[in-house]
């Protein structure tokens, strides 16, 4: 199966957007986006409709924040959504958004120097038209390059994180499918078992199931990066299992696969509620939302890499604290 059209039409939308003036943002999102577009971001954004809305709420700010912005793409597939019975195909885009942090964002202080904003981004292709879009990004992340850091110290490491080791996350041709389906299957193993908490194995045997002993956990900030499966049962899974109680089961919106690469989103993926100390911060004994974009490589029979955004801006709001506001001084209402 091709996806080639589909993603033709999005890596053309992000060309002329890369070389649109601001006051065409709309025109440009006109001519590749449906109309009534479904826009699902992050914190403080939430969810959009209408390419003039997301233009204007989204786009005009970050780009006359980040001067001279590019695309940094590390990552490039598409497929078809796996959820679905019909035939869904969406594209996912992977990497950082890179620029001049000249102006202020979100109430983040400028710069006057590189900064990058982690995202990933995927769009559903019907009839020629991008008709929805989740792009999540990582706001923490670029607070702290801003030198405004709104986390107690992370367990694990902050970074501008890199692409996949290999190099290849860039799909451009057609992938045969039956390593997709290797890929897909491969998630699926490992979201059961994710989903379980209570597997009666330890953490270290369940993960080496689905895990290469030498995985990497690109996490977002105030997680942070880990490398192992040893140092990420310590520096995540572990402290993040013992911290929460009553996991939902996962709910995806998309889940897909195309070569070695996949991914997921939810909108929430799940909800579990804070019994135990997280993020340095104390229980609250209230149930959160996690949304969160996943986007795996995979290396032979177990997983390698794995990218993660989780919107934990929108988490804490839930649990009464809102942490751009507190950091920032700038409230959401006022964005």
């Amino acid at each position: 199966m091709s996806f080639q059209k589909e993603k033709g039409l999005v890596k053309e939308f992000y060309e002329d957007l890369q070389l649109a003036t601001n006051d065409k943002l709309s025109d440009v999102m006109g001519r590749f986006c449906a109309p009534n577009l479904l826009w699902r971001g992050f914190h403080p954004f939430g969810q959009i409709s209408g390419v003039h809305d997301v233009a204007e709420n989204f786009w005009g700010p970050l780009r006359n924040s980040l001067k001279r912005m590019q695309r940094r793409q590390d990552i490039f597939f598409a497929g078809c959504n796996s959820l679905t019975d019909e035939r869904e195909v969406w594209v996912v885009s992977m990497g950082h958004l890179m620029g001049l942090f000249d102006h202020s964002w979100l109430g983040i202080r400028p710069t006057g120097k590189m900064a990058f904003l982690r995202y990933c981004e995927f769009n559903k292709v019907q009839d020629g038209k991008i008709v929805e879009t989740a792009m999540y990004f990582d706001i923490p992340h670029l607070m702290v390059q801003a030198g405004q850091n709104p986390f107690p110290p992370q367990t694990a490491a902050h970074l501008v994180q890199p692409g996949p080791l290999t190099h290849d996350g860039i799909l451009g041709t057609d992938q045969p499918a039956e390593e997709g389906e290797q890929t897909l299957a491969l998630i699926n193993a490992m979201i059961s078992d994710l989903g379980q908490w209570k597997s009666g194995l330890t953490l270290s045997e369940e993960l080496s199931r689905t895990w290469h002993d030498d995985m990497i956990w690109w996490g977002p900030e105030g997680i942070g990066a880990t490398y192992t499966i040893e140092r990420y049962g310590k520096q995540h899974a572990g402290p993040f299992r013992a911290a929460f109680a009553e996991r939902s089961k996962t709910k995806h919106v998309c889940r897909l696969a195309e070569g070695h690469y996949g991914g997921f989103f939810g909108w929430p993926n799940f909800t579990a509620v804070p019994t135990g100390g997280f993020m340095g911060m104390p229980a609250t004994q209230t149930p959160g939302e996690f949304r969160v974009i996943d986007i795996y490589r995979r290396a032979g029979d177990k997983l390698a890499e794995n990218w993660i955004f989780i919107d934990l801006l929108h988490f804490w709001k839930q649990q009464g604290v809102d942490i751009l506001e507190r950091t920032t001084g700038i409230g959401s209402a006022q964005v």
